[in-house]
């Protein structure tokens, strides 16, 4: 399929229309998992279309993060979810503070697991929840939002302009009523789900998508990655630590055992790298 056929196809739908497929509880479980292939197979295509505004929003969050400010995601129910995994991933892949990424969600900690009856639907408590940090001009806030109404993140972006933090939104619908007032809008338009209203499926797929690109490209800029390499993840866990020896091994075209020595010595993968690489130099 290209994008001239998925543009006539999903672009002037929205994730709550009507599916494309019918009487999904007659087909066979090798059709039903068939056809969500084939409408996740779109998603990566939509994505790619929103890499200028994606990059647009990297841009402000590094700039943002760079100066001592924070990273913070706002969400309910599934796009909650995932600003949640995505911020909870960066201080183990990339070394950072707990605190430098933060995902917020309508209903707070409990209803990562369990769901939060009408939480979303307060426009005042993503504020509320924000200032919990001490949010401040420093810091972008980035609502994520399928439908791109749900109250609680509007509400909550709506404030953040208002005391002018800056702001993106991450949405899988268009025309959205804050996107000439926001820093940035991301519209991933996957059009109607398998299941109609799904929105933890194509939806989703798309907003994991995009926060991977977000914060991978971030943290590789503000200098968490050398050439391909994680060199501040925590090596927390004995597949970290051989994954850690790994990059040394490589880096520095050293015997393992010399990596796993150095590792012991200095404990973190760039201090190992750092003080062999200037040593070097010194000779």
């Amino acid at each position: 399929m290209n994008m001239t056929q998925l543009n006539s196809q999903i672009f002037m739908k929205t994730t709550e229309k009507d599916s494309f497929y019918n009487n999904l509880e007659k087909m066979n479980i090798l059709d039903i998992l068939k056809n969500i292939n084939t409408e996740e197979k779109k998603v990566a295509l939509i994505v790619e279309q929103a890499i200028p505004k994606i990059s647009q929003l990297c841009e402000l969050i590094f700039r943002k993060l760079k100066l001592g400010g924070r990273l913070f995601y706002i969400g309910s129910g599934t796009s909650g979810r995932l600003g949640i995994l995505d911020a909870s991933e960066c201080p183990p892949t990339f070394g950072v503070n707990n605190n430098m990424v933060v995902g917020i969600i309508a209903g707070g900690d409990t209803a990562i697991r369990t769901a939060i009856e009408f939480a979303e639907d307060c426009t005042e408590s993503a504020w509320k929840d924000l200032n919990k940090y001490n949010i401040s001009k420093k810091d972008i806030v980035v609502g994520i939002s399928a439908s791109g109404t749900t109250p609680y993140v509007l509400g909550g972006l709506i404030k953040c302009i208002e005391n002018n933090i800056s702001t993106g939104l991450i949405t899988c619908n268009s025309n959205n009523s804050l996107s000439n007032k926001l820093d940035c809008c991301i519209e991933l338009i996957v059009g109607p789900e398998f299941i109609t209203g799904s929105t933890r499926m194509k939806a989703g797929t798309a907003q994991k998508m995009a926060l991977n690109m977000i914060t991978t490209s971030v943290m590789i800029k503000l200098g968490h990655v050398i050439d391909n390499k994680m060199i501040d993840m925590k090596l927390t866990n004995k597949k970290l630590q051989v994954r850690g020896k790994k990059i040394i091994t490589t880096k520095l075209k050293i015997s393992e055992e010399e990596a796993e020595s150095l590792l012991k010595r200095y404990g973190n993968v760039r201090r190992v790298i750092e003080k062999i690489s200037n040593n070097e130099k010194k000779t």
